[in-house]
């Protein structure tokens, strides 16, 4: 199965199964710039909808044909079923394998068994969804964290925390005027990316639901790229560009990454007015490196008079 990197996801899209213009958007037809798009027959398909958006679904995938024949960064493709028993359908299809996986919902420690069996497909990769109750109970993270690493091991990309789910959990809704960390899930989410980072695992940032605050939105953004997560879903194409170039690295961070994973590094040296420790910081260096490769490197800020300082070092 390829590799996928989960810096590659970058602003995640999701679509209705029965939106008519699927094919133009992964044909980069419309859309332009999308990493990555989920094709949705779960919430956004009502129940007598369920037959028309599989035919559907199974005829966009026949258009799209292998993920070998697509454009390079043509966007990662994942399906979302409603439930377990539908997603063991699609596993038989032929046709499955044009996508690079499922969005597994409403993911749990008592569920996993039914999805375990129902996508045996080797070439797919799941995106389970946080978005139930227990999420909260991180004795619960953690058992699960163990659970999918046993399961399912590296066909897990990574890990997408749904915000209005667990609020909805509470009985709450998001504050328009506010972002996601000025609510429970100021304690939801560090405690996802401690637990479940820990174990080895990528973690997607929620939407943001309001299109009318850019300010704000940027703002999240880069509390959910501090918390270490490495994408964020979006609500309207309009946020795409916004959210990559919110990944964007930034220089120096870029130049003491390549510094780090040097392998003549010293133990420890100073890189622009810091002090630096490969051995502490070199999962850092490598994540920022991936980054990097995926979304690009900022330039120095602009009014910036001191020139940038590239390889500094001493010890």
């Amino acid at each position: 199965m390829e590799r996928v990197s989960p810096w590659a996801l970058g602003a995640t899209l999701y679509l209705p199964a029965t939106r008519l213009d699927i094919v133009e958007v992964i044909r980069g037809e419309k859309v332009p710039g999308l990493r990555s798009l989920v094709i949705c027959l779960e919430d956004s398909v009502a129940a007598t909808d369920v037959d028309h958006a599989l035919q559907s679904l199974r005829a966009v995938l026949t258009a799209i044909g292998s993920r070998d024949n697509r454009p390079q960064r043509s966007p990662l493709v994942f399906v979302r079923p409603r439930d377990s028993d539908m997603a063991a359908v699609l596993n038989g299809w032929p046709e499955i394998t044009a996508a690079h996986g499922f969005v597994v919902p409403k993911l749990s420690l008592s569920s996993l068994g039914h999805w375990v069996r129902a996508v045996t497909n080797p070439e797919l990769l799941l995106m389970p969804t946080l978005e139930t109750s227990d999420v909260y109970s991180p004795g619960s993270m953690v058992e699960l964290g163990s659970a999918l690493r046993s399961e399912l091991g590296d066909r897990i990309l990574a890990l997408r925390i749904g915000g209005n789910d667990l609020m909805s959990c509470l009985g709450l809704r998001r504050n328009p005027a506010t972002t996601l960390y000025q609510t429970p899930m100021a304690y939801v989410i560090p405690m996802l990316a401690g637990v479940l980072g820990a174990q080895g695992f990528a973690l997607t940032a929620p939407v943001f639901e309001q299109l009318a605050t850019p300010q704000l939105f940027k703002e999240e953004l880069e509390l959910d790229i501090a918390h270490g997560l490495v994408g964020k879903t979006a609500i309207h194409p309009s946020q795409i560009a916004l959210i990559h170039d919110g990944f964007r690295v930034p220089l120096e961070d870029y130049n003491c990454a390549k510094l780090i994973v040097d392998g003549s590094a010293p133990a420890v040296f100073k890189h622009n007015d810091a002090m630096v420790e490969p051995a502490t910081h070199y999962n850092w260096a490598v994540n920022i490196i991936e980054r990097g490769k995926w979304h690009g490197v900022k330039p120095a800020e602009a009014g910036i008079t001191e020139p940038v300082r590239l390889a500094e070092r001493s010890g």
